[in-house]
């Protein structure tokens, strides 16, 4: 059992190691990271969508910007879709293919951000979703791994972390991605923690 171990740490190590000389992809983390924060400052909110394990990264990235992440700042508005009296009632009612899309028109506006997650790039709410975003003035950020997707090709800000042949790998990588997103908007926002609370407030009014 010893050297599955071994293969999937030393697997996962290559998958990163790749992502980390992807001087394109850090390029769009980046960029990412920065269209997060100029959306926070002008008063801007972020929404997240995925399915199954991306839905959970989804529920991870916004409480990390509403809660607490590294350091105690004030709050970001950040949503995640999920909540599931809107996502069955739409489901329904519509069908699954329009439940992230149908709460981007409920509440999205232009100026918000959407991260829209899918490890395929090809899961029809998210594009839509993103398609949906997109048509009302939403800068739409898509984490992916497979190039050339509909889901990458949708979005003002691509980041694709392939990884191999399966989900899981790709889902290591999001999660990295995810949480140096986060550290780009806190550092970017409340770079001066002695500033004071009032200070940090004033950066996102």
């Amino acid at each position: 059992m010893i050297h599955l171990v071994s293969a999937a740490l030393t697997e996962s190590a290559a998958a990163l190691d790749a992502l980390r000389r992807n001087d394109a992809t850090l390029t769009a983390i980046a960029a990412a990271g920065a269209a997060l924060a100029t959306a926070f400052r002008a008063g801007g909110r972020v929404f997240c969508c995925g399915n199954g394990g991306s839905l959970c990264d989804a529920m991870h990235f916004a409480e990390e910007l509403s809660g607490r992440y590294r350091e105690d700042r004030p709050a970001l508005p950040a949503q995640a879709i999920s909540d599931p009296g809107h996502l069955t009632c739409v489901g329904n009612d519509y069908g699954y293919d329009r439940v992230f899309a149908r709460y981007v028109e409920a509440h999205a506006r232009a100026g918000d951000v959407l991260l829209a997650i899918s490890t395929s790039g090809t899961s029809t709410n998210v594009v839509r979703a993103a398609a949906e975003a997109r048509s009302r003035g939403v800068t739409v950020l898509a984490l992916t791994g497979r190039t050339a997707s509909p889901l990458g090709q949708l979005a003002d800000i691509e980041v694709c972390t392939p990884a191999g042949r399966y989900a899981d790998r790709v889902q290591e990588l999001h999660i990295k991605v995810i949480h140096i997103l986060i550290e780009l908007v806190e550092r970017e926002l409340f770079s001066a923690p002695d500033a004071g609370h009032a200070s940090a407030q004033q950066a996102i009014a």
